[in-house]
């Protein structure tokens, strides 16, 4: 993870949530969905289980939202992770317009320090 990230694990993980809310939910259509995560990289996730939740999400490919947050707790329960609460880490089922603005902000600055560590790379 780059050293340019707040040092708040807190903030981060927070960070991560958010990004994969979003990409969990109706907002999205699966192919942009796809589009999303191929633009991020499970080496941004510093939380175990989000990084799994990502990698498995990124496997499924095309899915509607609806079936990705059917299928996934089993697969993250198959991962070993049998204990997490699946409800508590999607959130609310209905999120306001400023929620919705932060997951969106989530997901492009996850998106950014990406591509800033990609263009970090390529001038060494």
């Amino acid at each position: 993870m780059n050293s340019d990230l707040p040092n708040e694990a807190g903030w981060y993980k927070q960070l991560e949530r958010k990004a994969l809310r979003l990409l969990l939910s109706d907002l999205l259509q699966p192919a942009t969905r796809v589009e999303l995560l191929r633009l991020m990289d499970e080496e941004l996730f510093a939380d175990d289980l989000h990084r799994v939740v990502y990698e498995e999400m990124r496997e499924m490919g095309r899915v509607e939202a609806r079936k990705l947050r059917e299928l996934l707790p089993a697969r993250i329960t198959n991962r070993g992770f049998p204990d997490f609460d699946w409800n508590d880490f999607l959130g609310a089922k209905v999120a306001t317009e400023k929620e919705i603005e932060e997951l969106y902000a989530s997901v492009l600055r996850m998106i950014e320090v990406r591509h800033r560590n990609d263009s970090e790379m390529g001038a060494n």
